[in-house]
């Protein structure tokens, strides 16, 4: 326990919390800006066991906040779970760390769960936290919600049973377009840094048995106004939560999964949003002007960018062309439109 004796030393957590950290299993949904920041600080705590997933691969830009990689990384087009592997097990060689290439959805995330502690929000978009409070509701595992745009991030802890859930605070997740993305706004690694701290702290306190001490609230930070709050949430659980309540999961039955269909004959992908929406074009072109050429009629929107291109309907549906990967088109639609 040499390694980690400083940290034994905190008396709130002392050599029995340790015990109890390295016995643990930790799933991190998720190796971007949060999930690489999460998975730092707790191999590098001693959590036993770390399960990483993620879909995507490393590019340069991740570099400004996403901690675990490097140039060559993003020259080499690493999977992200895998290049987060191989630093974090030359940083702490004693733990396991398990990397995972692959999409969370609601027919893998059961069996990724199994023997699972605690799962970290380490995801950008709604879909995967509301499918994800699904499955920690349902399985009965706790589970920490973290999320940064701009310079302003929240966190909060779910015990399944012992206190409110996402949707006993947010019942639906926004619909396509009304929530801003990081590559339309922006975001600030600082910002990112002060959420994964509350939500690690958070971690450790529960895998080290010590629930009485958890923040019991919803952390809310604005870094660049200076702005921090921990909204209580004593009273926040609801008896009608679709969730908690009335245990209906539509998000973990694959009712409220984002559709992404190949187009025969054409290098391309339609994505049907779960949730039918009334966008405003106008609007959208505006928020897209800055990352690529924008050109909108009456009845469409169309987006060019690196990543490819888009034909956007009013109703959420989209086009999205240069591929026939349904994974990479769903990542361009959460990238630019959001859930």
């Amino acid at each position: 326990m040499e390694r980690y004796i400083k940290q034994i030393r905190f008396g709130a957590f002392g050599e029995a919390g340790q015990r109890r950290l390295v016995q643990s299993t930790v799933l991190v949904a998720g190796v971007g800006a949060l999930g690489t920041h999460l998975a730092n600080t707790l191999a590098r705590a001693g959590v036993g066991k770390l399960v990483l997933v993620d879909r995507d691969f490393v590019e340069l830009s991740n570099l400004q906040r996403q901690i675990l990689y490097d140039e060559a990384d993003a020259a080499a087009m690493a999977p992200k779970a895998v290049a987060a592997k191989q630093k974090l097990q030359a940083i702490n060689s004693e733990i396991q760390v398990e990397a995972i290439v692959a999409d969370i959805h609601w027919a893998n995330l059961p069996q990724l769960l199994d023997g699972v502690d605690l799962v970290l929000d380490g995801s950008d978009n709604f879909d995967l936290r509301y499918l994800l409070n699904d499955a920690c509701v349902q399985a009965g595992i706790p589970w920490i919600y973290g999320g940064v745009t701009g310079a302003h991030g929240m966190a909060m802890v779910v015990r399944p049973g012992q206190g409110p859930c996402l949707r006993c605070l947010i019942p639906s997740p926004p619909p396509p377009g009304a929530a801003p993305t990081c590559d339309m706004v922006g975001i600030l690694a600082p910002a990112i840094q002060m959420i994964t701290a509350f939500q690690a702290v958070e971690a450790m306190k529960l895998l080290a048995g010590r629930e009485d001490e958890l923040a019991g609230g919803l952390f809310s930070v604005d870094l660049w106004n200076s702005r921090y709050d921990l909204i209580d949430l004593t009273a926040a659980r609801r008896d009608d939560c679709p969730a908690c309540s009335r245990r209906d999961f539509p998000f973990l039955a694959g009712r409220e999964e984002m559709q992404a269909t190949p187009l025969c004959g054409s290098n391309a992908v339609q994505i049907t949003p779960a949730r039918p929406a009334e966008l405003d074009l106008e609007a959208m072109s505006e928020r897209l002007s800055g990352a690529g050429k924008v050109e909108v009629t009456p009845y469409l929107l169309r987006f060019a960018s690196a990543e490819g291109e888009m034909v956007l309907f009013r109703d959420g549906r989209a086009m999205i062309r240069g591929t026939q990967d349904p994974v990479k088109a769903k990542a361009v639609y959460m990238r630019f439109i959001g859930a």
